[in-house]
């Protein structure tokens, strides 16, 4: 340590954690339960050199903690922790290794893969029981000092009944926009692009999910084979934006801030997907970058027979522990300096399931879920899990607690069957109502339902009814990846065809799932491009591929077009009839008090369906009633009646339109019919009249009723 540091060096603070301005120098934190000492590596501003090296005076509460004077934002630094090297017994301190700070909120360089970077001898016999003596800190990327957020942000806050999210990758979206600018195309500045953000307008989009954008790794793996990590499962810094997406590299933040609240002045909520269930760390083979090294026995979740080895819940080698107070505080903190200081609106948990993993298994009231329900800004914000993980009892769809939203994978798993005829009424009814089946408990309503088709992990839309068979001969691995229940139907030729027959089935049959994921009570999720028929070639898997293949093609065809202003059309209704997007979950049964009956499920005799017909029907109605009682007043509702017919038969089938309280059906769309929008609605139909329901489509209709006192 030089003398100027040691005369003036403090004992700080350990209630802050990471690296604090705070005018006239910085505060350290670091937690390490089980370390020795913590040293701060200060570098220069290439990253090149260490300069100084000052030591932490003071340890309380498992927390070392010192202030270091006249360090000013933009400094580099890192950390190196001493501790025993135990791995037998969950430890692997190694003071060799420079560590990412995990409060870091910004990183300077990537990763260089080298030996170095581990903490025991690669090639040694004795694998990780040996010991690394080189020193890291060439290859690993420097924490950087900032400026603290002036002041707090706040959520948009966007009811859930109107949400319709958007997933879709910072990277890949704007790549080959033609209309942004090409220094910008790929990053966050791209993404705020006043084009981008219309286009979504015009969609009808009220949300965008982003894939991870906090700092990761790719994978030695991937590198060695010229690939990467496109997706950015791999996180290693939970503060810090990744700087690959910045168009300004040395100032990240302020750029993800601007890209957020040029999509808040939009009215378009932003949604990071994160990734706390497991590091870039690895198992006990892995590198040691960050919680390795600072303390490997709290961080992560250990055999307890043998705490070499991983707990490995999350199938990509270690799994971070969210037992333990200090990491559940970690993951807090961080979730709301997101919210807080750079203004994001709310979560996705990959593998959320590993959030609420106590030692015996999942539990809806663990302490990470406790805690999130009661502070004062993550219970404002939208939490969204992915509830399954590839652990024991790792599939918990409809089990997390109220205030969260969760994935329906079921209803992707079902529309794709019935559009492709292998699913009938029975099992899609309970789909289209929010998936009682599962969320309508503990006062849950029907948006806790995420509905979607197709996610970034999967094929896309079009790629659904173009392919049988999965086509990822790109990643490498000989097609042996990414999963082969993919539910699809190619309609006879595999791939791209110029049979104008089939062509027309497909895009058909896009449309037909757009509008019974839209028309369906949830919370609807589109995948980016699936509004104008992208495609990633059959590849279903499309992980490692920063290229053409994961990219959006903006180059949209005559087919694609009509189906994104159909798309807009099928949004613009949802937006119109609050019946589509209600809350509270709608039921069958009778209300005597209010003489309504909210749902009712038609046959295409005209009556209501009967027992013996639902595990046989593939053309069906529903009648939503618009007096439906709306919330918990004893109250009829004042919205239109709908009736939504779906019909996945190859044939047409005559359909009787049922009788109901009202005059005539005004017809407001037929998948068969997308090019005419609002001229159908001139088009009345009697009750009881016959109605020819084109083979694979969707119709929905509107009652009209008289005027009062008519």
């Amino acid at each position: 340590m030089s003398d100027s540091f040691a005369k003036r060096l403090k004992e700080g603070s350990p209630a802050e954690r990471g690296a604090v301005y705070d005018g006239k120098g910085v505060n350290f934190a670091v937690f390490s339960a089980n370390a020795e000492a913590v040293d701060v590596c200060l570098f220069d501003q290439n990253g090149e050199r260490e300069t100084d090296r000052i030591r932490l005076p003071e340890y309380t509460d498992q927390v070392f903690h010192g202030w270091i004077p006249d360090l000013r934002p933009g400094q580099l630094y890192g950390l190196r922790v001493h501790g025993p090297y135990e791995p037998d017994e969950g430890h692997r301190f190694n003071p060799n290794k420079l560590l990412l700070d995990p409060y870091a909120r910004e990183h300077f360089g990537e990763i260089e893969w080298n030996p170095a970077l581990f903490g025991y001898q690669l090639g040694h016999a004795d694998k990780d029981l040996s010991f690394d003596e080189r020193d890291s800190a060439r290859y690993i990327p420097k924490c950087v000092i900032t400026d603290p957020a002036a002041q707090h942000l706040r959520p948009l806050g966007t009811r859930w009944s109107d949400t319709v999210v958007y997933e879709t990758h910072v990277r890949g979206y704007t790549l080959n926009h033609p209309r942004v600018p090409r220094r910008l195309r790929g990053t966050y500045a791209g993404l705020a692009n006043r084009h981008v953000i219309e286009h979504l307008k015009s969609v009808g989009v009220t949300a965008i999910e982003l894939l991870p954008i906090q700092s990761f790794v790719a994978d030695e793996y991937l590198v060695d084979k010229g690939l990467t990590n496109y997706w950015g499962y791999n996180t290693i810094g939970f503060f810090a934006p990744d700087t690959r997406y910045a168009a300004d590299q040395d100032d990240a933040i302020s750029e993800v801030r601007r890209m957020i609240a040029a999509y808040h002045e939009a009215g378009i909520e932003v949604i990071m997907d994160v990734v706390y269930n497991h590091t870039a760390e690895g198992n006990e083979l892995g590198p040691t970058l960050s919680f390795k090294g600072l303390d490997n026995a709290s961080y992560y979740r250990l055999m307890p027979d043998n705490k070499r080895f991983y707990i490995n819940d999350t199938g990509t080698g270690n799994t971070f522990n969210l037992t333990k107070l200090a990491p559940i505080q970690f993951v807090v903190d961080s979730l709301r300096y997101w919210a807080n200081e750079i203004g994001v609106d709310g979560f996705r948990f990959d593998l959320g399931t590993i959030l609420a993993r106590e030692l015996d298994g999942f539990d809806s009231e663990s302490g990470f879920l406790r805690i999130c329900r009661q502070d004062p800004t993550l219970t404002h914000l939208k939490m969204i899990a992915e509830p399954w993980d590839v652990g024991p009892g790792g599939y918990q769809v409809g089990h997390f607690p109220p205030g969260w939203a969760e994935w329906n994978d079921k209803f992707r798993d079902t529309v794709r069957d019935f559009w492709r005829g292998e699913a009938k009424a029975d099992v899609l009814a309970p789909r289209l109502l929010g998936s009682p089946d599962m969320f309508n408990h503990s006062g849950r309503q029907a948006w806790a339902s995420v509905n979607f088709i197709t996610a970034h992990d999967g094929f896309t839309l079009l790629d659904c009814v173009s392919y049988n068979e999965k086509h990822n001969e790109a990643n490498g691995e000989d097609g042996k990846d990414g999963t082969s229940d993919n539910r699809s139907y190619n309609y006879g030729a595999e791939g791209p065809t110029e049979d104008a027959e089939i062509n027309a089935i497909r895009w058909r049959q896009c449309r037909n799932m757009l509008a019974t994921l839209i028309f369906s009570q949830g919370t609807p999720m589109i995948l980016a491009g699936d509004e104008f028929g992208r495609t990633q070639g059959g590849n279903n898997n499309a992980y490692c591929q920063n290229n053409d293949i994961s990219w959006v093609n903006w180059s949209i065809s005559e087919e694609g077009a009509r189906l994104s202003k159909f798309t807009s059309r099928l949004l613009e209704l949802r937006r119109r009839f609050p019946i589509l997007r209600r809350s509270r979950f709608l039921t069958e049964a009778y209300n005597p008090d209010l003489d309504v009956k909210e749902l009712t499920w038609v046959s295409a005799s005209g009556s209501e369906m009967h027992q013996d017909e639902w595990s046989l029907a593939q053309c069906f109605g529903l009648m939503l009633d618009g007096r439906a009682q709306m919330s918990g007043i004893m109250r009829r509702g004042g919205d239109a009646t709908l009736l939504i017919i779906l019909n996945s038969w190859h044939d047409v089938v005559e359909f009787a339109l049922p009788k109901a309280e009202g005059e005539d059906w005004k017809l407001l769309l037929d998948t068969n019919r997308p090019d005419d929008g609002a001229a159908l609605e001139d088009e009345h139909f009697a009750q009881e009249q016959i109605y020819t329901v084109t083979g694979r489509s969707v119709l929905l209709f509107e009652l009209i009723t008289k005027p009062e006192g008519g």
